[in-house]
C-alpha cells in the first residue's frame, strides 16, 4: 500500500475521504445513563471533532429526556460549553451567556442589544441524537438523516441486555475493524498464545499445539462481510457490519466457558485518528427476561490495561495489545500480506469503493432510508462448533 492510500483509509476528520464516509452512519457517542439531572453535560470526541453532549430537563408532560450534541467551543469567544448551563431549551455558554438549542440555533446573546440582527446568522455546529439500547447515537453527515438501524442485539426484547464500555484503545479505528475479517488470529492470539478457549479447553492449556487446520471464507452481504471460519470442530460465522461493527456470539468470559451463549454487537467508534472507543452491547435470549429497546439497560466499565499492563484474561485486551502495538496508525507500506489476509484485502477494497460512492454523492453500503426496514434488523450468525443457531427474533 502507498502512504497516500493509507492516509485516505484511516484519517477521520472533517473533509477526509474516510471521515466523510463515516459521517454517513450513526455512531454511539455516550451512555445515556451518564447524563443525569445533576450532571447533564459530558465532553466527548467523535470523528476528530471536540463536542459536548447534554440532556435537557424534562418539560411538563415529557417522559423521556431530549439530548443535544454541539461543538464544544462557543461561537462567540471560543469558551467551552462543557462548563455551560443546561436550560429548558438549550445550553448557555458560561462566559457571556450565549445560548444554543438542539439544532445549534443561537437563541440569545445577552450582552448585545435586543435588536442585534447578526444573532440570526450564527450557528453552533450541532448534530442529531437518538437513544437506542441505552446508547446515545449521533449522526454527523449531510441531510437527509438516514434511519438508525435497530440491529438485533440493540432491539431484541426476549432476553437480558447490558452494555460494556471498554477503556479507550490507543490506535486508529481501522486496526480493530481489519481484525474483524482476520479469523486466523483466533487460533494464534487467543488460543495458542493465551489459551483462551478458541483452541483448547482453558482448563487444559498445557495441551496447546501449533497445528493449524482451518480454512476461511469471506462472503459479501447486504450490510458488510460475512466471515466463515471452518475448523475440525465445526463452522463459525460472524458478520462484519460495515463500517465499524462486528456481530459476535461467545460463551467465554475471562478465559472460562459459561453455560449460556452471549450475543453481542461490538461497535468500534473512531474518536479521532489515533483513538478508538469500543461499546459492546450484550444480549442473552431467554424465556424470562424482557429488555425493551427504549429502556436503558445496565452498563459496566471494563478496563483493558493498567499502567501499560494488559489484563490478559480479557480476550478484548489481547486484541487491544495486537492493535496498539501495530502503532497509532499502522504503517501499511511495510506490510507483507499473505493468503490468510484475503478478508482484510476485501475489506480495504470495500472501503475504497464506498469512499468513491460518497464522493460521487451516493449512499454507501448499509445506509437505510426506509423506516420499515430499519425497525428490526436480524443479522445472520451461526456457530456450529457449539451447536448454536440463533432463534428467530420477534418483531
Amino acid at each position: 500500500m502507498k502512504q497516500a492510500e493509507n492516509e485516505m483509509l484511516t484519517r477521520v476528520g472533517p473533509g477526509t475521504p474516510a471521515g466523510e464516509l463515516l459521517r454517513r452512519y450513526w455512531h454511539p457517542v455516550s451512555i445515556a445513563g451518564e447524563l443525569t439531572e445533576e450532571n447533564p453535560v459530558k465532553r466527548v470526541t467523535l470523528l476528530g471533532e471536540k463536542l459536548v453532549v447534554f440532556r435537557l430537563p424534562l418539560a411538563p408532560g415529557e417522559t423521556q429526556p431530549r439530548y443535544g450534541l454541539v461543538a464544544e467551543q462557543c461561537q462567540h469567544r471560543r469558551a467551552s460549553l462543557f462548563y455551560g448551563r443546561v436550560e429548558a431549551d438549550g445550553i448557555r455558554c458560561p462566559y457571556h451567556g450565549w445560548k444554543y438549542d438542539l439544532k445549534g440555533t443561537c437563541l440569545e446573546t445577552p450582552p448585545e442589544p435586543a435588536e442585534w440582527a447578526y444573532k440570526n446568522e450564527i450557528r453552533q455546529p450541532a448534530y442529531p441524537v437518538q437513544k437506542l439500547a441505552g446508547l446515545l447515537w449521533a449522526y454527523m453527515g449531510p441531510q437527509p438523516v438516514p434511519e438508525l438501524p435497530r440491529w438485533d442485539c440493540l432491539a431484541r426484547e426476549d432476553g437480558k441486555r447490558w452494555v460494556t464500555i471498554e477503556s479507550v484503545i490507543d490506535c486508529n479505528w481501522l486496526q480493530p475493524m481489519e481484525n474483524s475479517v482476520d479469523p486466523s488470529h483466533l487460533y494464534w492470539l487467543h488460543g495458542y498464545t493465551f489459551g483462551s478457549g478458541h483452541l483448547v479447553d482453558p482448563q487444559q492449556k498445557e495441551k496447546r499445539e501449533a497445528q493449524y487446520r482451518e480454512t476461511h471464507e469471506f462472503i459479501p452481504f447486504e450490510y458488510g462481510i460475512m466471515k466463515r471460519r471452518i475448523t475440525p470442530n465445526g463452522v463459525d460465522e460472524h458478520p462484519l457490519i460495515f463500517p465499524t461493527a462486528l456481530r459476535h456470539v461467545s460463551n467465554e468470559v475471562r478465559g472460562k466457558r459459561e453455560p449460556v451463549y452471549r450475543h453481542n454487537l461490538q461497535i468500534r467508534v473512531p474518536l479521532d485518528d489515533t483513538h478508538t472507543q469500543v461499546y459492546r452491547v450484550n444480549f442473552i435470549p431467554n424465556a424470562t427476561d424482557r429488555s425493551p429497546a427504549d429502556v436503558d439497560p445496565p452498563y459496566e466499565y471494563r478496563p483493558l490495561k493498567t499502567d501499560s499492563q494488559y489484563h490478559w484474561d480479557v480476550v478484548s485486551a489481547q486484541d487491544s495489545m495486537a492493535w496498539e502495538t501495530q502503532g497509532p496508525i499502522t504503517d501499511r507500506t511495510q506490510e507483507h500480506l499473505g493468503h490468510a489476509d484475503r478478508g482484510i484485502v476485501m475489506f480495504r477494497k470495500l472501503l475504497r469503493e464506498q469512499i468513491e460512492i460518497v464522493r460521487k454523492g451516493g449512499d454507501p453500503l448499509g445506509v437505510i432510508r426506509d423506516p420499515a426496514k430499519a425497525k428490526f434488523v436480524d443479522l445472520p450468525v451461526i456457530n456450529e462448533r457449539i451447536g448454536l443457531f440463533r432463534s428467530q427474533a420477534a418483531e
